[in-house]
C-alpha cells in the first residue's frame, strides 16, 4: 500500500490517557519516517502544544494545528496556508460566548489567550488535570480577552470552549450553529470548539498532500474525536480508534484499539507493515 503521509491527532489517538507517547507507538513512528512516509501531527492544539517528544523526533517536519486552522513547516517556522478568524469576526463571537457560563480561549499567533478569571480556575470548568497541565504550559494570560483583541487586530485560529454544564454547552452550540457563519466542532465531550469556514482536519491534510506532491490516495489519518470526522472521511484511509465515537468509527475505512492499548501502532502494522505485532 503506497501511503506516503500519516496524519495523526494526538489527544485519545497517539497520546494515551495521561498525554504520554507509548514506546510502541514511538517505534512505529520512526518505521514509517525511515520508510519515506511524512508523519504529521494533526490536532486541535497550537503548534505549541504539541509535546516536545514528538516535535523532537527526526523526521517529523510539518503539523496541521488548530483543527486545520494553520500548516506549518516547524523545520523552516514557517507558516504553509492558514483559514483563521478575522478578529472583527472574532469579537463578535466573543461578546456572545461571554454571554454563557464558559471557559473561553481565542488561538492568536499560535499561542492560547486567557485571563485570571479563567486561568485560575480551570478545575471548575470541568478541564481533567492532565487537561490543567496542558493549558497552565500554552496559554499567556491577559487581563481581558475580550480588550486584547480588539486592541492586537490579530485573526483567531481557534476559539476553545470548555462547559462545567452541558445543558448550556447544548444551548451555546444550538445557537452558534443557527448563525451559520463558523464551523463547530468538539474533541472531548465539555468543550466547544470554533472555526473559520475551510478549517478542518481534512481539508488540511488535503492541503498539505498539495503541496508535498502527494494524491489524496496516498494519505492515511487516525483519529478519536468529532473534530477528527472530515479527516476519517477525505484521507485515502481513514481509521478510528476503539474509543472514538460511534458516529466516527461508523465512518472509516478500519477501527484499532483504543489509545491505551497501542492503536496507532496496531493501525500503523497492520495497514501499511502488514503485521500483526
Amino acid at each position: 500500500m503506497n501511503i506516503r503521509l500519516i496524519a495523526l491527532d494526538l489527544d485519545g489517538t497517539l497520546l494515551d490517557s495521561k498525554k504520554r507517547l507509548s514506546p510502541a507507538n514511538r517505534q512505529a513512528l520512526h518505521q514509517c519516517i525511515q520508510k519515506g512516509i511524512w508523519v504529521v501531527p494533526c490536532t486541535g492544539r497550537t503548534v505549541h502544544g504539541i509535546p516536545a517528544e514528538i516535535k523532537d523526533i527526526s523526521g517529523i517536519r510539518y503539523a496541521i494545528t488548530t483543527n486545520g486552522a494553520v500548516v506549518e513547516d516547524m523545520e523552516e517556522h514557517r507558516i504553509i496556508d492558514t483559514r483563521t478568524i478575522s478578529w472583527e469576526h472574532a469579537l463578535e463571537l466573543l461578546r456572545l460566548v461571554d454571554s454563557y457560563h464558559v471557559m473561553y480561549d481565542p488561538y492568536i499567533d499560535r499561542r492560547g489567550i486567557t485571563e485570571p478569571r479563567f486561568y485560575e480556575h480551570l478545575s471548575e470548568f470541568g478541564l481533567t488535570s492532565e487537561l490543567r497541565e496542558m493549558v497552565y504550559q500554552t496559554r499567556d494570560v491577559h487581563p481581558n480577552i475580550i480588550e486584547f483583541v480588539e486592541k492586537s487586530r490579530k485573526p483567531v485560529e481557534k476559539i476553545n470552549l470548555f462547559f462545567p454544564d452541558m445543558e448550556e454547552r447544548d444551548r451555546l452550540r444550538a445557537e452558534l450553529e443557527k448563525r451559520g457563519d463558523v464551523l463547530i466542532t468538539s474533541s472531548i465531550p465539555n468543550n466547544l470548539e470554533i472555526n473559520a469556514f475551510g478549517a478542518t482536519k481534512g481539508e488540511a491534510i488535503l492541503r498539505l498532500a498539495s503541496h508535498l506532491g502527494i494524491s489524496e490516495k496516498q494519505t492515511m489519518a487516525i483519529g478519536d474525536g468529532e473534530n477528527d470526522f472530515s479527516m476519517i472521511q477525505k484521507a485515502g484511509i481513514g481509521v478510528a480508534m476503539k474509543n472514538g465515537s460511534k458516529e466516527l468509527r461508523g465512518a472509516a475505512d478500519y477501527i484499532t484499539d483504543t489509545n491505551d492499548e497501542d492503536g496507532v501502532a496496531s493501525a500503523i502494522n497492520r495497514i501499511i507493515f502488514g503485521t500483526e505485532g
